[in-house]
């Protein structure tokens, strides 16, 4: 009789090493109160020094591990781990999902808020691509030159709209930027009635922006965007960013 074929490397489960090891450091720093160093953690585990020095920083980056001189202790982002999502800072909620903008579609993603008549970057996740967008947590940008402010724009209460036509100053920052009221409020008709929006080379020239709004108990509370540069934003790629920014604002919610 002829024996069944065996299954495939990819369609075998057990452990991932590199999990694994991640648990076994942390794990390990967790179970020593006064903290280690990392020459402890490399020979307690047999992991070489070198591939541990990557680990350890990629871990005190997240807020797993806090560093205190040489010495390795629990980070507050284990805390995090235990609370419950709704409990969390709003900029702390929505982290992992612009890491994971970024992941998936490898270009620059971010959360942004209101500020004024500015949209500020709360939390940005920069492309590994040579040419890209970026922009450092805390910048600002007009409301009207940016996807991510339209979609602020397109929500404000009528009130506040009327308020901001009659207070801001709106510049040209290319040859693109939509300026006149008109013009304006044509986009944030149809931004309400699509539920996103798109502004190419308004903020800055040969660069995309796609935003979403991200709502909490029916609330408006930031926006989620993802900027390419306009050589790379073909018709399959803007597919793939409105429904990735689509699927991660119903996330937060």
């Amino acid at each position: 009789m002829a024996s069944a074929p065996s299954a495939p490397a990819s369609a075998k489960t057990g452990p991932v090493k590199s999990a694994l090891r991640t648990l076994d450091v942390i794990e390990f720093v967790v179970a020593h109160a006064g903290g280690v160093v990392a020459q402890d953690v490399a020979q307690a585990l047999g992991i070489p020094v070198s591939s541990l020095s990557y680990l350890l920083a990629t871990l005190v980056e997240r807020q797993y591990l806090a560093r205190d001189g040489r010495r390795y202790l629990p980070g507050p982002g284990l805390e995090r781990l235990r609370v419950a999502p709704a409990a969390l800072p709003l900029a702390d909620r929505v982290a992992p999902l612009v890491r994971a903008l970024k992941a998936e579609l490898n270009e620059t993603a971010s959360f942004m808020v209101r500020v004024g008549w500015d949209v500020e970057a709360v939390v940005t996740e920069a492309s590994d691509q040579t040419l890209r967008y970026a922009i450092e947590p805390g910048a600002r940008r007009p409301l009207h030159c940016l996807a991510a402010g339209k979609v602020i724009l397109a929500y404000l209460s009528e009130a506040d709209l009327h308020r901001y036509f009659a207070e801001s100053t709106r510049t040209a920052m290319t040859e693109h930027t939509r300026v006149r009221d008109e013009d304006l409020r044509a986009d944030l008709t149809r931004i309400r009635a699509e539920g996103i929006a798109t502004a190419c080379h308004e903020a800055t020239l040969g660069i995309c922006g796609t935003a979403v709004p991200v709502r909490v108990g029916g609330q408006m509370v930031g926006v989620l965007s993802v900027a390419v540069p306009e050589v790379r934003f073909d018709a399959a790629l803007a597919a793939r960013v409105r429904s990735a920014l689509k699927r991660a604002a119903g996330a937060v919610g």
